[in-house]
């Protein structure tokens, strides 16, 4: 905005004029403050939002450490079973043998499934998170306007 000029009357400046002026000034003040309280609120949900998909995030590593966890002990429980069965089918028959290796062979692809999919639902949520960081990062606020021009008229008006 331009520094307003006022016309010089017998004691001093138009009033009105500097009434006016002071008026517009203070609305473009309040509006400027709203505006802050605004970007302030955002901020605020943003950041939230920010701590509840950090939170997601945990929840996810900690289920997919779960998963593995159980992927690992179906593997092992698995595999001991398919000891078994091998063992017996050696001694029944070469049928039981192929029927317990095809057995096996199915549950180990079931699990080399399920370890392809946890690694995909980490990296998804990783690159997800990481993404979110990346335009909180770039998130800035408006600079204030420079209010020294407040301050000089009022201490014109005193």
């Amino acid at each position: 905005m331009q520094r307003p000029t006022f016309r010089v009357m017998k004691n001093g400046y138009d009033r009105f004029a500097v009434d006016d002026a002071i008026e517009r000034y203070a609305a473009q003040t309040a509006q400027l403050e709203k505006k802050i309280e605004l970007y302030q609120q955002q901020l605020i949900e943003r950041e939230t939002q920010l701590e509840e998909l950090k939170e997601k995030y945990r929840q996810m590593v900690q289920s997919d450490e779960n998963r593995r966890e159980t992927a690992d002990q179906i593997a092992r429980v698995s595999l001991r079973e398919a000891n078994e069965i091998i063992n017996t089918a050696q001694k029944n028959a070469d049928l039981i043998i192929g029927e317990a290796l095809a057995s096996a062979r199915g549950i180990l692809e079931d699990l080399s499934r399920l370890y392809d999919q946890a690694g995909t639902v980490k990296t998804d949520a990783k690159d997800q998170l990481e993404q979110l960081l990346r335009d909180l990062d770039n998130f800035r606020l408006p600079e204030m306007p420079d209010l020294r021009w407040l301050q000089e008229a009022q201490k014109k008006l005193r």
